[in-house]
């Protein structure tokens, strides 16, 4: 089969084309012809070798979310799906298993239908990072009416975190460039306030006590940390968080692995979507073979939602 991956650490320019043997389905495990797969911020640590690279030789294949056509359902897997279906799913990468493949082989429990109404390229996009959002919100443990602000809430994670906050009930102030003020305001934020420095005091501008929690997308925990009342609460998607103890704020980091195999949280994700209460973004199409440029534009910042490969 086709695959993008790379054989040593480095620049975009590593990835090239692959050639490898088909994955076969084993027990409770599912075959997926993919047609498209996102590329996301780990799939350039795995690049440059920081992440899921330890216990594997090479050759490396990135990419954790794609979606495509069920080929193969492994004996006993714990599923309603038929092949030829329409499905998205979330991939724990380990050396050669990795998204950006024609043929991926998942436990049944990380393989939910696509939406309704969206195309594979959409809901590519949807499940590591809804995943990722989703997993955020529940390290917060907070009640519902909770207030929740959100840092960068224009990206891929951070919208979605926002409609997640706002479905689950909480107030919901987020941070957005200038340009970007409008669409963080349609995915339902209550308030939304100017990225940068400042955030921290334009949140308690509008919350004089601090908010309840604060979900980090941006890698701003620490400065942004004076947002959050004293034993609030912050979950951070970036990276480990270092917060003074002295105000008693907890804080947690994701990882989205641990969430691979939460089924009903990912097929609440596609249900959300069906109903337009998640909105996918896509930024760029590009072929499989252009991973590199991929990887180019990712790095170049300034994306709004997901570039995706297709296969």
């Amino acid at each position: 089969m086709k695959a993008v991956g790379l054989t040593e650490f480095g620049g975009p320019e590593v990835l090239r084309v692959l050639e490898l043997p088909a994955p076969e389905a084993g027990p409770g495990e599912i075959r997926i012809r993919v047609h498209a797969a996102a590329v996301n911020p780990v799939d350039t640590m795995v690049r440059r070798g920081m992440a899921f690279v330890s216990d594997a030789e090479p050759p490396y294949v990135p990419g954790m979310d794609a979606a495509g056509v069920v080929e193969q359902i492994g004996a006993g897997a714990d599923t309603d799906l038929r092949v030829g279906d329409h499905v998205m799913a979330v991939a724990v990468i380990s050396g050669t298993h990795g998204a950006y493949a024609e043929h991926l082989v998942v436990p049944a429990e990380s393989v939910v239908r696509t939406p309704a109404g969206l195309s594979d390229v959409q809901a590519a996009t949807l499940p590591m990072n809804g995943l990722t959002a989703r997993m955020a919100l529940d390290l917060l443990e907070l009640p519902a009416q909770a207030t929740i602000a959100v840092t960068g809430a224009a990206g891929a994670v951070g919208a979605y975190a926002v409609q997640l906050a706002k479905s689950d009930g909480h107030r919901v102030i987020a941070d957005a460039a200038p340009k970007d003020r409008q669409w963080v305001k349609d995915l339902g934020a209550d308030v939304v306030v100017a990225r940068g420095d400042d955030f921290a005091q334009s949140v308690r501008w509008e919350v004089p006590d601090g908010v309840d929690g604060l979900v980090d997308t941006a890698g701003i925990a620490e400065l942004a940390s004076r947002a959050v009342r004293d034993n609030g609460r912050i979950a951070s998607s970036v990276h480990r968080i270092k917060v003074s103890a002295e105000r008693g704020i907890v804080t947690r980091t994701t990882f989205v692995p641990q969430y691979a195999r939460e089924h009903a949280k990912l097929d609440r994700l596609r249900q959300l979507a069906q109903e337009d209460r998640l909105t996918p973004r896509v930024a760029r199409t590009l072929p499989a073979e252009q991973a590199s440029e991929a990887h180019r534009l990712l790095e170049a910042g300034g994306l709004r939602g997901r570039v995706v490969l297709t296969f």
